[in-house]
């Protein structure tokens, strides 16, 4: 059997919008689970202050619910949180990487460039989501091409083909992930935007946060450019984000979140 549940595993509270949501995606086939970046975790609940720290949680907007993690949910589907044997990361943000520790045994799989991002002391990062020292296997520049974009396929315990696909700029090794599903594919983009109206509209608020956001802002708006021309020209693969509640919506019509 193979499955693909999408989760929300963030809520988010600003003053644009008061309900910015982390969605993930479970990837099941057979007795095996994989998840695609991890939202916030139940540690993260349980012991916010320490693991996130109170200035973070206001700073960000954070708004903490046990029910919405990746580990509650994968009960409620009725399927076992330690089945969860990869899980793939877009980038190493909080909100991205609170739930490793739920999954301790599960391999970590993510970009080079992006590890070393993560020890180099850059402040956008808590170093403390990979304390638990989870395996991990990081993936360099690759030679193999997915619609004319850099692959680097991941090596996971499924048969269904995944690559991370580099789009770098929101951090310096922030990458997209795709799936090959039932003949087609699927292209999750992580943060390379917030919301989709920002690939049309230059000066939409959602932009300019991601722009404030950015480790570098020229690759950022480089990897927008890229994820437009593939829209463009392969209209056939699905794409979407992290944060856009809209593309959510279209896989969970009847979502609680």
């Amino acid at each position: 059997m193979k499955r693909i549940h999408h989760l929300n595993c963030v809520k988010i509270a600003i003053p644009m919008n008061d309900d910015v949501i982390g969605h993930c995606l479970l990837i099941e086939e057979d007795n095996n689970l994989l998840l695609i970046d991890t939202g916030v975790g139940v540690q993260d609940i349980l012991h916010p202050h320490k693991r996130l720290g109170a200035e973070l949680i206001e700073a960000v907007g954070l708004q903490l619910d046990i029910k919405r993690t990746a580990y509650h949910q994968i009960v409620e589907l009725g399927l076992n949180p330690s089945d969860v044997k990869d899980c793939i990361i877009s980038h190493l943000d909080h909100d991205h990487t609170g739930g490793l520790a739920d999954f301790p045994d599960a391999k970590v799989h993510v970009s080079a460039e992006e590890l070393i991002n993560f020890y180099s002391d850059n402040p956008r990062y808590i170093e403390g989501h990979l304390d638990h020292n989870p395996p991990i296997e990081q993936y360099g520049i690759s030679d193999e091409q997915w619609f004319g974009l850099e692959a680097r396929k991941v090596n996971t315990s499924l048969q269904t083909k995944i690559y991370l696909i580099p789009l770098f700029g929101h951090t310096l090794g922030h990458c997209g992930v795709a799936v090959e599903w039932n003949g087609t594919w699927i292209f999750y983009i992580g943060d390379a935007y917030y919301l989709r109206a920002e690939l049309e509209d230059k000066l939409h608020p959602a932009g300019q946060l991601a722009e404030a956001r950015a480790d570098d802002n020229i690759r950022r708006l480089e990897s927008m450019e890229k994820i437009k021309t593939l829209m463009k020209e392969h209209p056939e693969v699905e794409i979407f984000g992290y944060h856009d509640r809209e593309e959510f919506i279209k896989y969970n019509l009847e979502s609680q979140f």
